[in-house]
């Protein structure tokens, strides 16, 4: 090698330190929504008498500087309805009396963060009943003393008197005060399945479906040429991936509960949403769109996923943007198949159908161009194959 053929040592300066720069990015594209992770607006149901809960809201104001929402529901059932239907995380139930015990629900398949959160949620409420048990020890006593004394003075006035003492005047040793026995209890509504007790599996099954939807459309993207021939190897790829994955994460791993096929179809739309979109972006791009491809799921869609917490957690927009992205619309729609079969699947459906149809419509707009003489990527990363002698005059049209 001469030293004209070199790199010179200020472009290979310059080199290294923009992939320093991109390195940087990476990591803040993954550690960010972790670091600033604080719960805002927690939607949490609570059920009870007017007053205690107007006194629940209060104190959950107070303390919990924003971090609950508490929305009034009418009764424990009505309670229940919105956690299945992922309207609330939890709820608290409040009870009529001041004796009666209140109940905690949690659902840890929603998040676990969140039911850990409301599980002391539950011990607070449990140290302040007993507070107010023993703030009233003081009076009860006072008032059993109380009373045993009028009995002693009434029996030695009549005694005085010379007449019989009148019916339970006479002196007797105060009762002890009955201390109420007032317990918080806490109920799973939705808990996580046995295969999968922390909830681990299906939270780490969402990068190796972002992987595996990028992985095959960049691999479709540079292996097959024509524009309808790759909608046509994404479909079939989504389909047979959908398949292997909810084999391994379901029938293997245990990580997928509910119905397989509606699984295996959630994960091959969810492949075919992200791979139909990088091919679209090749087709009209050229391979710059596999880097805009993995920049828009890895690096952007990934992060704000929520599949490792709940949207609330992130700084809003990012929360709720990441819902419209495949990887948010996956994680969610996978949740809710395997815990939530009440709560609508209507949105993360739709979001991972649009994605895909915008990447089908992208490549028809590359096939068109191809087709008015522009050359594909493909293509002219093949330009330079040896042509078989008993094809040279064979013309290749890519369709």
């Amino acid at each position: 090698m001469t030293a004209a053929t070199r790199t010179p040592v200020p472009r290979a300066i310059a080199i290294g330190a923009a992939l320093s720069l991109v390195v940087g990015i990476v990591l803040l594209a993954f550690a960010w929504p972790g670091v600033t992770a604080d719960p805002k607006d927690l939607p949490i149901a609570v059920a009870g008498p007017d007053e205690a809960v107007a006194q629940a809201e209060e104190r959950v104001d107070t303390a919990a500087d924003g971090a609950v929402a508490l929305t009034r529901v009418d009764d424990r059932a009505a309670a229940v309805a919105a956690i299945e239907q992922r309207e609330a995380y939890g709820a608290v139930v409040l009870g009529d009396g001041p004796t009666d015990a209140p109940e905690v629900l949690i659902a840890t398949a929603a998040s676990p963060a969140v039911a850990q959160m409301l599980t002391g949620l539950a011990a607070e409420l449990q140290a302040g009943i007993d507070e107010q048990i023993r703030a009233a020890l003081p009076e009860q006593i006072q008032a059993a003393v109380g009373q045993a004394v009028q009995q002693a003075v009434q029996a030695a006035q009549a005694q005085a008197a010379g007449q019989a003492p009148p019916a339970g005047a006479a002196p007797a040793a105060p009762s002890a005060p009955e201390i109420p026995e007032v317990t918080v209890e806490v109920t799973d509504i939705v808990p996580l399945a046995e295969s999968d007790p922390r909830g681990t599996g299906l939270a780490a099954a969402m990068f190796p479906l972002v992987l595996g939807g990028m992985l095959g459309g960049i691999a479709i993207s540079l292996v097959v040429i024509g524009a309808m021939r790759r909608v046509v190897a994404v479909v079939a790829y989504s389909a047979a991936a959908g398949l292997v994955l909810a084999g391994i994460l379901q029938g293997w791993f245990g990580a997928l509960q509910g119905d397989f096929w509606l699984n295996a179809g959630a994960i091959a739309l969810a492949l075919g949403a992200m791979a139909a979109t990088i091919t679209g972006l090749v087709a009209i791009m050229g391979r710059a769109g596999i880097a805009v491809g993995a920049v828009l799921f890895m690096l952007v869609g990934n992060p704000l996923s929520a599949a490792t917490m709940p949207v609330e957690f992130l700084v809003a927009p990012w929360g709720a943007i990441g819902q419209w992205m495949p990887p948010g619309a996956a994680g969610t729609l996978l949740r809710n198949l395997s815990y939530f079969p009440e709560a609508p699947t209507a949105f993360p459906w739709l979001v991972l159908a649009g994605w895909a149809a915008v990447g089908i419509v992208l490549s028809l707009v590359g096939h068109f161009r191809t087709a008015g003489g522009a050359e594909s990527d493909a293509e002219a990363a093949h330009a330079d194959d040896p042509v078989p002698a008993d094809d040279e005059t064979r013309v290749p049209v890519a369709v």
